[in-house]
């Protein structure tokens, strides 16, 4: 696979994690979508909703990692990339390493809680005993639009 094809493909990935973000946020959620793929096919997808399911770790990646283990049987995910519109938080970076996904590609920062580059670098190379290769920045100007459009709304909600 040339690396226009690759980046091809890596579009075409975010995309749907983007139209993820998008449903969770009609549904008043945070948004941020996920898609998982091995193989150029797509093994599982999802986004937050920690709101309605009344669960604190209802992340899109969390989902994402849930629903795929599950179809797989296995909670290894080994050769998987795992597409993220915004970057994982800790809990999300430790389920990734345990789940052994070999690549994330998320598109933008989260300054506050961002745990692969913004705030925390925990998946650094030599810190676990599993390497994640990481890419950013994908389709990141549409994914922090995105966000700033759903905080404004519900900031002039509660105003």
């Amino acid at each position: 696979m040339t690396e226009n094809d690759r980046r091809d493909q890596d579009v075409r990935w975010m995309q749907q994690a983007l139209e993820l973000a998008r449903q969770a946020a009609a549904e008043d959620e945070v948004p941020v979508g996920a898609v998982l793929v091995r193989g150029g096919e797509l093994l599982a997808s999802g986004y937050n909703h920690p709101i309605a399911a009344s669960d604190p770790s209802a992340h899109a990646e969390m989902a994402c990692l849930r629903d795929a283990a599950r179809r797989t049987g296995n909670y290894r995910l080994t050769g998987t990339t795992l597409y993220v519109t915004l970057e994982p938080c800790v809990m999300c970076v430790g389920a990734l390493v345990h789940a052994r996904v070999q690549r994330l590609v998320y598109a933008a920062p989260e300054p506050r809680t961002g745990a692969v580059e913004s705030r925390f670098q925990l998946l650094a190379d030599g810190l676990h005993n599993h390497l994640v290769e990481v890419e950013s920045g994908l389709l990141a100007d549409e994914s922090a639009r995105l966000l700033r459009e759903f905080f404004r709304a519900r900031r002039q909600a509660s105003s």
